[in-house]
């Protein structure tokens, strides 16, 4: 995707979040987070491995004790919650153990980076959004944090105060300029 920052065109490619092989081997991508969205991983892990992997443990026994499994549709839901669970454990698992932490508070100011809160503003009806640009894991648009694999998020990465950045949207094109940068929350 190009994407024009002021005068400069540039190219914005974000670190993919899962493993990619290349002629067979296996390669890690560094998942980028603050500290807080870390630290909120962590405590998703904790929850599930002891809580949640227990209540679904008990699920299972009970929906057992039912009787004839093949056809218990308890027993059927428990595992595949179960497995869900499991599932998400790995992700995050892997998440964090690929994580780059990024210290919101020692961010520079002067260019659009994760960990930095933004307020940018559209060219044609001048309507204002403030956020925080944080890595894909932590995104959060009900919290105003926008990921930096986000169309935006990209097109932002980079940028300076006063730059201009065009996305894509389901709406047509949208101009935004970049208002203000300073370190995140």
């Amino acid at each position: 995707m190009s994407v024009a920052c002021g005068r400069r065109a540039r190219l914005s490619c974000a670190p993919a979040t899962g493993p990619e092989t290349s002629r067979g081997v296996s390669v890690e991508r560094e998942v980028i987070l603050t500290q807080e969205g870390y630290d909120k991983l962590q405590e998703e892990i904790e929850h599930l491995t002891t809580h949640k992997r227990r209540e679904v443990a008990e699920r299972i026994k009970t929906a057992r004790e039912f009787g004839d499994i093949s056809e218990n549709s308890e027993y059927d839901d428990a595992k595949n919650e179960q497995a869900h669970v499991e599932s998400r454990i790995t992700q995050l698992e892997h998440q964090l153990r690929n994580a780059r932490i990024v210290d919101s508070h020692d961010v520079d100011t002067g260019v659009v980076s994760i960990g930095t809160k933004l307020t940018v503003r559209t060219t044609a009806d001048k309507k204002t959004r403030v956020f925080s640009l944080v890595g894909s894991p932590e995104a959060d648009p009900l919290q105003d944090r926008l990921s930096n694999e986000s169309p935006l998020g990209k097109a932002l990465l980079g940028c300076k105060k006063g730059d201009k950045v065009t996305v894509s949207t389901p709406r047509g094109q949208v101009e935004y300029q970049v208002v203000k940068i300073e370190a995140g929350d």
